[in-house]
């Protein structure tokens, strides 16, 4: 009997990975991206798809593709590879970033609006965050359903914000539209690109793969050919549903470009609400974030959780959540913008890896999977994302990092491609086949 699902499993699943993709990140990078491009935001949010929503859904085939999990994927360039790989990726949409951030937006977006303009937030965010990052970890000692059941409820109210947002802002604009700040002139594309790295789909995408196979699976689709299909089908369906957010969001933040910047996405969109309906504008905006991002928090603790028990036998997953908890509370009371000034060239110099490692994976049949390939591609992009991580975080390195920056494609975010593709010809050449026997060997 051939396998099929009908149009409203499909739809209802993209509508799943959608929810799973749409999180603090994509809700506070499209306004803050918007308001800065300004007459250039659609070039801006072209460069912000590509690098979020586009690489999330090859993310996710790719691992398909390979097998049943990103260990799968990722062990392609070496097990010591994909091992620094998959706990840098863990690390990063876990304790570092992404969980600091569900309770940062949530306090910016649920709270500040309801504190007095001179007030001091640093007590208040500490408290905030105290509650907030107790009921992640009370929740992620025996995960129940109420990540499904609170992500089925809130993920739709706060769909139908953004929508109600869209709709207000295109009949009561909140102002002109101008040209943009003076990077997002220069180079808007590129600069949407870098936003996009922020929100961490690409990332996440590896670890959320395994959701969308067990989705397929339990309605009954075993073949992996037919998994593969859905995969594609899904995901097209999910991109198109983010790309229509992230446009209405965008839109909103345009309208504030003649205004003064805002500290952050969660910031402006706190003002377009409160302008737009007063406050209860915030109040239903505010409950809708909180409740989406205690559930991100909860699914990230305990899938960070579930992976380092595995990787650590000795240490249980109740001190492991523990531990990632109490960190978090400390990173998110640094603060959502001082987050953002640290993560982000650790992402420039990461995601070209991810990015080299997705697109081979889909050719892996022309050279039956030698590590080589894959390792030397990522080593030789490894190389340029470096200088432009150390770019991005200000970091001078005298002339070298001028000079590296003059390699062509550099100008549009993507200077690593080709040195990525040197790595790669060299992996297919018999030197590299001879650096392949030597890995394999050890």
């Amino acid at each position: 009997m051939k396998e099929k699902l009908s149009a409203t499993q499909i739809l209802c699943t993209a509508c799943m990975l959608f929810s799973i993709f749409f999180g603090a990140g994509n809700m506070i990078f499209p306004p803050s991206l918007g308001q800065q491009a300004g007459t250039q935001a659609p070039l801006a949010l072209l460069g912000f798809i590509i690098t979020d929503a586009g690489l999330a859904v090859l993310g996710i085939l790719a691992v398909v593709l390979a097998g049943n999990s990103m260990n799968d994927l990722v062990e392609k360039a070496g097990k010591k590879v994909g091992f620094f790989l998959t706990a840098a990726i863990y690390l990063l949409i876990g304790p570092l970033f992404a969980l600091p951030r569900t309770g940062s937006v949530s306090f910016e977006i649920g709270v500040v609006p309801f504190l007095s303009e001179n007030s001091s937030r640093f007590l208040p965010l500490l408290i905030y965050t105290s509650i907030f990052f107790g009921l992640t970890f009370l929740f992620s000692l025996k995960p129940t359903k109420i990540i499904d059941i609170v992500g089925r409820v809130m993920s739709p109210i706060l769909l139908l914000s953004i929508f109600v947002i869209f709709i207000a802002a295109l009949l009561n604009p909140l102002g002109e539209v101008v040209h943009p700040a003076m990077e997002y002139a220069n180079g808007p594309f590129v600069e949407g690109l870098l936003q996009g790295y922020l929100a961490l789909d690409g990332f996440g995408s590896l670890i959320f793969a395994i959701i969308i196979i067990d989705i397929f699976r339990d309605k009954g689709i075993k073949e992996h050919k037919t998994i593969i299909h859905y995969t594609v089908l899904v995901g097209i369906i999910a991109v198109i549903l983010l790309c229509l957010v992230y446009g209405a969001l965008c839109m909103v933040g345009a309208q504030t470009s003649g205004m003064e910047h805002f500290a952050n996405g969660g910031v402006l969109l706190n003002h377009a609400v409160y302008t737009l309906f007063g406050k209860w504008g915030n109040v239903i905006l505010g409950v809708a974030m909180v409740m989406a991002c205690l559930t991100t928090s909860i699914g990230l603790t305990t899938s960070f959780g579930d992976y380092f028990s595995r990787m650590f036998p000795k240490v249980s997953y109740r001190k492991i959540i523990a531990i990632v908890c109490l960190f978090t509370w400390a990173i998110a009371n640094v603060g959502l913008d001082m987050l953002l000034s640290v993560v982000l060239p650790i992402l420039v110099v990461l995601y070209p890896l991810v990015t080299v490692l997705v697109l081979l994976s889909f050719f892996d049949r022309f050279w039956h999977g030698r590590t080589e390939v894959y390792f030397l591609s990522m080593l030789f992009a490894l190389f340029f994302s470096i200088f432009d991580g150390c770019k991005t975080a200000g970091i001078a390195l005298g002339g070298l990092t001028e000079f590296v920056m003059q390699m062509p494609l550099a100008s549009l975010g993507i200077g690593w491609l080709l040195p990525a593709i040197v790595g790669f010809l060299l992996g297919l050449s018999p030197l590299g086949r001879k650096l392949g026997q030597k890995m394999n060997k050890v």
